[in-house]
């Protein structure tokens, strides 16, 4: 296959290297889209022969759309990579091998998801597959704030057997924000849920029957619906100890109850508070007025 790679950047010179460094085993172009990182990103992008592009962020949808639509791509596939993955040798061998038919369009990869150099291999959390290769053109991405995935126009599907792994090797604290950040984004994505003041991308719920599907179906059809506070408690008991998250140790439980109970309730307690700062006015002038003057969104 011959195939172009898009990662999205801003201060990643931590991870940067170790990401191209698998990525440039399989790829015949790479695209960094960076939000004018202030560290040695860019350096650590042109040392690898990647093309690089910068624009100022809005979220991680816009973004990559934007790649894909003003990079001219040439190649028949793309590749979506995050700056804190890479790919393991097994599946770099993979890639290289592997000859599509015709009739697939998209590529699933399972993903191995470290946390403080533990493998969370419990909670749900492996395996986890994701569409991260795809024909030109066939496919786009979810303009969503939170969790967007790509989403084919058509053709079959294929499942490699290798992993690519997430391993972000920033501190707690660097997590923390990072979540916190988070947080904002997802109360976007739940409130328009509610109150429908956004155009709402739901392709993924009619596409094939893949893993992000069901979740995504899970998450705006059942988790959404039960009472902020309880959905939280009720999510982290169903990872930790129905899926074994309490398999995965001392650092397995760092991570799901972080992951799975805090950043949840995080969420859930900005979605209130945003909801107190409307005093009864659900329209959208007011929705998106508050977005901006208090959380620096522009909608």
């Amino acid at each position: 296959m011959q195939i172009a790679t898009v990662i999205l950047t801003y201060n990643e010179s931590k991870h940067l290297a170790r990401c191209l460094e698998s990525v440039r085993q399989v790829s015949d172009d790479i695209y960094i889209i960076d939000a004018f990182s202030t560290d040695d990103t860019l350096a650590i992008a042109e040392r690898y022969g990647a093309k690089v592009r910068q624009r100022k962020w809005l979220n991680y949808a816009d973004q990559f759309q934007w790649a894909l639509d003003h990079c001219g791509i040439s190649t028949p596939w793309i590749m979506r990579m995050d700056a804190d993955e890479y790919l393991e040798p097994a599946l770099i061998r993979e890639i290289n091998e592997t000859q599509p038919p015709a009739a697939v369009s998209g590529i699933y990869i399972r993903r191995k998801v470290l946390f403080k150099g533990k493998w969370i291999r419990h909670g749900g959390f492996y395996p986890h597959t994701l569409l991260r290769i795809w024909r030109n053109a066939a496919g786009s991405i979810e303009q969503r704030w939170m969790d967007e995935h790509i989403v084919l126009s058509g053709g079959n599907t294929m499942m490699l057997k290798e992993h690519l792994v997430d391993h972000n090797l920033n501190s707690i604290h660097w997590w923390v924000n990072k979540h916190n950040n988070y947080a904002i984004r997802e109360m976007v994505d739940l409130l328009n849920i509610k109150y429908g003041f956004l155009d709402a991308d739901n392709r993924l719920l009619g596409a094939d029957s893949s893993q992000a599907r069901r979740k995504r179906f899970l998450k705006e059809k059942v988790y959404a619906s039960l009472s902020p506070g309880m959905r939280a408690s009720m999510y982290f008991c169903f990872r930790y100890f129905l899926r074994l998250g309490f398999l995965d140790g001392y650092r397995g439980f760092i991570f799901h109850f972080m992951q799975g109970y805090w950043y949840r309730l995080l969420v859930d307690v900005n979605v209130k508070e945003f909801e107190a700062k409307l005093n009864g006015d659900t329209s959208r002038e007011r929705l998106v007025e508050l977005l901006r003057t208090d959380y620096n969104i522009a909608i």
